[in-house]
């Protein structure tokens, strides 16, 4: 038994239960750890997605080149596919994302453009913005855009939802995620909703972030929107792969809550997660210890690997610097 290729290899990712850092808390409280996927993170399954169904649309042909803004593992995900498949990449980020995440890109031969993070997102210096122009400008490109791309949700409510519904055996009553793209928790609440529409859905959201007060009041606020350090959740726009419908409530949470919980999570867990897996499991706690009863079950997503952030949060001497240790 082998698989053809890598991209086989993504999905069915294991549930682990959270057993230290969930001490206290009534009810079971399990981790979907998806740095099990080849990639190293949960974007391998979106990213799969958008490709192939833009190869089916036609819009990505034999020796195309595939252009994207990324916090650094949707890059990851498509640079594999890429490599099955037969394309080249280039990958846009801003200077925020951490080094090891533009390493990594250029290991799996991808081209990296790096562009400021305190920027608006329609100044032709954004990420967003120079991702969108290199895609007009180079000839036979495709342009995933996993923000409003909802081949991102379909892989979720395709595979995500499902593989949880089974893995709990339906017993599933909280599913708790960061909120980036909003592909991971819209396409899996769906899912799961449609299973049980009791299942509450509570998306992990950081300070310098839109979500939050939007979900509450309808109201998009300029003055949400600041510099944060976490990576790969919040955003200063509204992606369309965000359905607010599907996810109940909001928190927000601190990067340097988020960030030590992360380095909790690998001393007292064996968890060794990047910075969002952080933001999720303090907010997701947050919310149990005040709601959980005995008999509910909570699933946390853990978006990727620690791998990328060794410079930053594993790293005791930057830590010190924000005053963080």
């Amino acid at each position: 038994m082998y698989l053809n290729n890598i991209v086989e290899a993504i999905g069915n990712t294991p549930l682990v239960k959270l057993n230290k850092v969930a001490d206290g808390i009534k009810g079971t409280v399990l981790a979907k750890v998806e740095y099990f996927n080849p990639g190293n993170s949960v974007k391998d399954r979106m990213a799969v997605r958008m490709i192939e169904d833009a190869e089916k649309a036609g819009l990505l042909k034999p020796g195309g080149t595939i252009i994207e803004g990324t916090s650094g593992n949707t890059g990851m995900g498509l640079a594999l596919a890429a490599i099955a498949k037969g394309y080249k990449c280039i990958f846009v980020m801003s200077d925020k994302q951490s080094k090891e995440k533009q390493d990594i890109l250029r290991a799996v031969g991808a081209d990296v453009v790096v562009c400021p993070v305190d920027v608006a997102p329609e100044d032709p210096r954004s990420y967003y913005s120079v991702a969108k122009r290199l895609s007009e400008e180079t000839p036979n490109s495709f342009y995933p855009n996993q923000y409003d791309n909802m081949s991102n949700t379909a892989a979720h409510y395709e595979g995500t939802g499902p593989e949880l519904w089974t893995q709990t055996q339906g017993t599933i009553t909280h599913l708790a995620c960061g909120v980036g793209t909003g592909g991971t928790i819209c396409g899996t609440s769906k899912y799961l909703k449609e299973q049980n529409p009791a299942v509450v859905a509570i998306g992990l959201d950081t300070y310098g972030s839109v979500f939050k007060k939007y979900k509450e009041t309808g109201i998009f606020d300029q003055n949400e929107i600041y510099p944060y350090k976490t990576e790969g959740i919040g955003e200063d726009i509204l992606p369309k792969n965000v359905n607010f419908d599907v996810i109940d409530l909001f928190i927000k949470v601190t990067d340097q809550d988020a960030a030590v919980m992360t380095r909790r999570l690998a001393k007292e867990e064996g968890l060794f997660v990047g910075w969002s897996c952080g933001s999720a499991v303090h907010g997701a706690l947050e919310y149990a210890r005040e709601h959980l009863q005995e008999d509910d079950v909570m699933v946390i997503i853990l978006p990727d690997h620690g791998t990328r952030y060794l410079g930053k949060i594993y790293n005791d001497d930057w830590m010190r610097e924000q005053g963080w240790l």
